[in-house]
């Protein structure tokens, strides 16, 4: 496994991707599921959930999101949504990143002093997660991004994989064999984003 911190810099956002995959869908699984149980959550409260869409279903899916934006998305400027749909739905397959809600809210309950800051906990530990399966995945060849059509698509969703109404769907990473490399990435100065006293 390459150093941690070269795979960090090497984790990127590929929109070129196609129906393939460098690995074996039992890897993919395996790589999710780690993630899934280490990532850390505020009080172990474990709340996040996964959905792995893979053939038929990961179509399903990019069929949903490409008719709910058809009907709020102006005619004349479809074309250049449906391209981008179509290239997610290129891909090997997608991510779904849920939170329970249920979970969230039993916690909100049982501490109420920190009733606000568990969505946001909740939020982070989420964001962890999505990072993990990311930088894993791609250390095996393939190519990802991070998408929300979410809330727009939520309900059919739920509806379409008979998913529990309290999981609150955060994002989609569709993913795939890369057909060429992203560009050159830029940094702002280091010097405005961190700081350092000693």
């Amino acid at each position: 496994m390459k150093d941690f911190r070269k795979m960090v810099e090497n984790r990127r956002s590929y929109y070129a991707i196609e129906k393939k995959s460098t690995t074996s869908d039992e890897n993919i699984k395996e790589i999710i599921e780690h993630a899934v149980k280490h990532v850390p959550s505020p009080f172990n409260s474990q709340s996040a959930r996964v959905v792995l869409l893979l053939g038929e279903n990961h179509d399903k899916l990019w069929e949903i999101t490409r008719e709910t934006l058809r009907k709020i998305v102006p005619a004349e400027s479809f074309s250049s949504t449906d391209e981008k749909i179509k290239g997610f739905k290129n891909g090997y397959g997608t991510i779904m990143f849920f939170e329970d809600e249920a979970v969230v809210e039993g916690l909100q309950e049982q501490f109420p002093l920190y009733k606000d800051a568990f969505p946001v906990w909740s939020l982070q530990s989420s964001g962890m997660l999505q990072y993990n399966v990311w930088i894993s995945i791609e250390e095996t060849g393939l190519g990802a991004s991070l998408q929300h059509y979410n809330p727009l698509i939520d309900d059919e969703v739920k509806e379409t994989w008979d998913l529990p109404k309290k999981w609150k769907l955060l994002a989609q990473m569709p993913f795939g064999k890369p057909l060429q490399e992203p560009g050159d990435k830029e940094f702002s100065p280091l010097d405005y984003r961190f700081k350092m006293f000693s």
